[in-house]
């Protein structure tokens, strides 16, 4: 990143540039700012849990702006000398961010100042903290505003009359039951509830026998995209619990076993024959070790990913290209477009798969680099917006075609014409005159 990005006059510029900032380009950042630039930092910071020095973070937590502190006392790596600090702000809403973080490392008496605080809001906070520890009656619940009770309805240890009337309220009902506190009896009451998401909420429990589970009537489709459990993340490293959740009859439990990594060979082979197609869509987005063969199912059937940014079976290591020709001819257009794949095949028939009558297909021949350039001039007249698009963004445009099209009378060619990385630049600034 060069020196004119991190001190652009623009705090959206440099607010971009943090993402793939080292810690030293921080710190530049945080010389060339202004308040807003502050607070942008140590928010992304704080979000993505940006790794930052000491001394940035001490800079950023000894900030003349107490906004700027209560954005990076959220920040999950601050160092505790600087959590404990920012529980004694003098500003209220600094100390508020600061407390959940910060509640195991303080002292009895530090934890009753906050109990105590002139704050309503730093109050609220320090209870909640402290009712993880300590039982809560309906007279502490009910001082509480909206968010709060939300929280202390999913977190806190309650007391037997609090937890019966919250499993009782419709208002409280679903986040109770992600409570880890909560009485057997009551669980069992929740795991005949009316709702179907209450009952999946607590059919996948942690504490729950395969015989429990299977008591609690659910009904989750194995044919889309399904997000494991809660509290997987935390107790994903015993291979014998993920051997337990691999063969378990709850669909959402094999799901998390696939998402572990490391999985031992035998679990991976468990989970590539698992017969639900959401079983094995997790096992190829979050395996290194899955069988090539599921791989090349699960994309036959690929539609969308389980959450954002999880990859495409096709762009798993282990996908197959060898010998992927003999789907050129394939009735499915997924399986069509892997013939471009295959280490033998020609810019023939690249070419031919850019006429093919799926858009799908055309939009992959359109991105494998051996498509001459008057294809891809043909295909930014494409029926299919999609591949039209794409087009007129490639940079393999004819130069006096793209400027043909960026002067189109109609808006969305002349809009993803601007977008084309190949425009000159002297273009390029006369269109940012024209906007301005």
């Amino acid at each position: 990143m060069d020196t004119w990005t991190v001190s652009h006059p623009e705090p959206w510029v440099r607010l971009r540039a943090t993402q793939a900032a080292s810690v030293a380009q921080w710190e530049r950042m945080l010389d060339a700012t202004d308040r807003e630039q502050r607070l942008l930092i140590a928010e992304e910071a704080a979000d993505h849990d940006t790794p930052l020095s000491n001394a940035l973070f001490g800079r950023l937590a000894a900030d003349p702006d107490p906004v700027v502190r209560s954005r990076i006392a959220r920040h999950p790596s601050l160092p505790g000398r600087l959590r404990v600090q920012l529980a004694a702000d003098p500003d209220a809403w600094v100390r508020e961010a600061a407390c959940a973080r910060v509640w195991p490392l303080l002292d009895a008496s530090a934890r009753a100042r906050l109990l105590e605080d002139d704050d309503e809001d730093v109050r609220g906070e320090a209870l909640v903290c402290h009712h993880r520890e300590h039982p809560m009656g309906r007279d502490v619940f009910d001082i509480l505003d909206y968010d709060r009770r939300h929280a202390a309805a999913m977190f806190c240890v309650l007391d037997r009359e609090l937890a019966e009337d919250l499993v009782a309220d419709v208002r409280w009902r679903d986040s109770v039951t992600y409570n880890e506190h909560l009485h057997p009896d009551l669980v069992t009451v929740l795991g005949e509830d009316p709702d179907d998401t209450v009952r999946l909420t607590v059919s996948v429990r942690p504490e729950l026998t395969e015989e429990e589970r299977s008591r609690i009537r659910v009904d989750v489709d194995p044919d889309v995209p399904q997000t494991e459990p809660w509290w997987f993340r935390d107790r994903r490293c015993d291979a014998e619990e993920v051997r337990l959740w691999a063969a378990s009859g709850h669909l959402l439990l094999r799901v998390g076993a696939a998402r572990c990594p490391d999985l031992p060979p035998d679990v991976v082979g468990l989970l590539a024959r698992d017969p639900a197609y959401a079983v094995r869509l997790a096992l190829t987005e979050s395996c290194p070790q899955t069988p090539p063969e599921t791989l090349l199912d699960v994309w036959q059937r690929w539609t969308r990913p389980s959450a954002p940014n999880r990859p495409a079976p096709r762009e798993h290591p282990r996908f197959p290209r060898a010998g992927m020709l003999r789907c050129a001819a394939d009735p499915h257009p997924r399986m069509r477009q892997l013939a471009l794949d295959d280490p033998d095949s020609t810019a023939e028939l690249v070419e031919r798969l850019s006429r093919d009558p799926s858009p799908e297909v055309r939009r992959a021949a359109l991105q494998d680099p051996r498509l001459a350039p008057a294809s891809v001039l043909r295909l930014a007249a494409d029926p299919d917006s999609q591949v039209r698009e794409a087009a007129l963004r490639d940079p393999r445009l004819p130069q006096d075609d793209l400027l043909r099209l960026l002067a189109s009378r109609d808006p969305d060619i002349a809009r993803a014409a601007a977008a084309n990385p190949a425009l000159p630049v002297a273009v390029m600034h006369d269109l940012l005159e024209a906007a301005v």
